[in-house]
């Protein structure tokens, strides 16, 4: 990596991004572009391991859509699989063909029944699917390519203090032993929670009301069978997908467990739980931790039984974090560094995503108008909407983990948000789902909202029956994607004609949904039939 001395930072920067992992990288480009002058800083080194996640079908849109508006074509590939493993095979990624959700009752013995599993489809074939990010090459990648626009790029630099400096920013730190001060006109924080604006502005934290103190344990493996190579899945019928080449959840009472395969043999593996569940299991051992806690899960036992792990186990003592503040005259806090609630549902990089959206936009119109002040508030009061969305959602899963019907509907809710958001998109009107998982759709919004807080009181079944009907009812005016039909008893396949049925929903016609359909690389021979229809 090229790394400048303090000589060379003698010229204030227009921006300085914080932190080069793929949202620091991302927006740095972005603002190359937009011809500002950047600087991106770093305080460890590339490449460098980060726990695996997940990209999602609306994840993959709005990387696609930014790297098309801000001439990025060496990256817009990474937006798909097919695309990512013929342009880049060096760069290792994981097939991801849809979410798999396992449940794992106390006391259970034999292959999982279909009562136990959630299957929902992201894609109709690997060409277009999903992936699971190595960020160790990704983000190594994406530095170097901000490197080759002209970003300007220091790395293993501790920063320590943030001071105003006229109508702009001074950064002092280290490199080296060396002393390195950075001047910008403004400074974007793209690293995670309690990150350096965080820590230097002294922003405090807030509470995400209802959620859980949760825990995470983790780390890399080699070796680790597939589900369907070890009988772990009763046979009935053929899924909609590969169950493993997808980002796999197991459920249990207190917490859940992802399985994520890469490219390159590398299994990510990690554990998230409440505190209570953390603290009895004991996660700040490390390793032990998590031998202790498949000892409970016989099937997840089996498969790592030969497993190797090939980085130090990571214990993240708390998970869930809200920044007091989000911005301010001349910062601001990605959504990556602006809270966090949970990996289930891999809602992190669509926020961040929308975050570098909203910003980018920002830079292009506002910076240095009168207008710029009130549009980073507005910045600000949106990423903090979206968290606490995120957090209602995910708390009430936590909420209803050992009840595996209730928690496989109320994730429909989001299912149901996502394939609307996207199909909104893709059909050229995002302002029908101007935010995440809809929370401000003046009829889904509201509706969502009260069936999150009766999920969290449910004392019986007869109120989780009830509440299972009233999830479908509301999903119904906004599903594309067939989740309120029961005859598929919880595996949802990626079929065209669900989203030609639901046409209308969209304020679509027929041929625009094929057309879109077409466009979009769905299916050659699944659009020739429906035409013909």
């Amino acid at each position: 990596m090229r790394c400048m001395r303090e000589a060379e930072l003698s010229n204030r920067y227009d921006l300085a991004v914080v932190g080069s992992g793929f949202a620091g990288s991302l927006l740095s480009m972005i603002a190359k572009r937009l011809g500002l002058r950047v600087i991106l800083l770093e305080r460890g080194r590339h490449p460098r391991v980060v726990i695996g996640e997940s990209s999602t079908p609306l994840s993959n849109l709005l990387f696609e859509e930014l790297t098309t508006k801000y001439n990025l074509p060496n990256l817009r590939p990474l937006s798909k699989w097919g695309s990512w493993r013929a342009s880049h095979p060096e760069l290792a990624c994981g097939l991801k063909r849809g979410f798999s959700f396992f449940h794992h009752p106390p006391g259970q013995s034999g292959p999982i029944t279909r009562e136990s599993q959630l299957l929902v489809a992201a894609s109709p074939h690997n060409t277009i699917a999903d992936t699971h990010w190595y960020r160790a090459d990704f983000d190594h990648f994406l530095v170097c390519e901000a490197q080759s626009l002209g970003v300007e790029y220091l790395d293993e630099l501790d920063l320590r203090e943030f001071a105003k400096d006229g109508d702009g920013v001074s950064l002092a730190g280290a490199q080296n032993g060396s002393n390195v001060t950075i001047k910008a006109q403004f400074v974007v924080d793209a690293t995670g929670p309690r990150g350096f604006l965080h820590r230097a502005l002294n922003l405090g934290e807030c509470v995400l009301p209802d959620f859980p103190g949760t825990q995470a344990l983790y780390s890399h493996f080699r070796g680790v069978p597939r589900l369907d190579k070890i009988g772990a899945i009763a046979p009935e019928g053929e899924p909609p997908y590969p169950i493993d080449d997808a980002a796999v959840h197991h459920i249990f009472d207190g917490g859940w467990i992802w399985v994520l395969r890469f490219s390159n043999g590398i299994t990510s593996a990690g554990v998230a739980a409440t505190d209570e569940a953390a603290d009895r299991l004991k996660f700040s051992d490390g390793a032990p931790a998590w031998e202790r806690l498949l000892q409970h899960m016989p099937i997840l036992r089996e498969q790592f039984r030969t497993a190797e792990a090939v980085q130090p186990f990571r214990h993240i003592p708390r998970l869930s974090f809200r920044s007091a503040a989000i911005s301010g005259h001349n910062w601001a806090l990605l959504p990556s560094a602006a809270g966090f609630v949970d990996p289930l549902l891999s809602t992190g990089f669509p926020l961040t995503l929308l975050g570098i959206t909203r910003l980018a936009e920002i830079f292009e119109h506002d910076l240095g108008s009168e207008s710029f002040a009130m549009r980073l508030s507005d910045y600000a009061a949106r990423t903090d909407a979206e968290l606490l969305a995120t957090s209602n959602l995910i708390g009430a899963l936590y909420a209803n983990m050992a009840n595996f019907p209730v928690f496989a509907s109320l994730s429909l809710l989001y299912f149901a948000a996502a394939s609307y958001a996207e199909t909104a998109r893709r059909l050229g009107k995002p302002h029908m789902a101007s935010s995440f998982l809809l929370h401000d759709h003046p009829e889904f919004g509201p509706a969502c909202a009260h069936l999150l807080v009766c999920a969290r009181a449910i004392r019986n079944s007869r109120e989780s029956e009830t509440l299972i009907e009233d999830i479908f009812r509301a999903i119904e005016p906004i599903d594309v994607a067939g989740l309120g039909d029961r005859v598929r008893r919880n595996w949802y396949p990626v079929e065209a004609e669900d989203l030609l049925r639901a046409a209308h929903k969209m304020g679509a016609s027929r041929d625009e949904i094929l057309q879109m359909l077409d466009r979009c690389g769905f299916c050659p021979v699944t659009l020739q039939a429906s035409i013909q229809s």
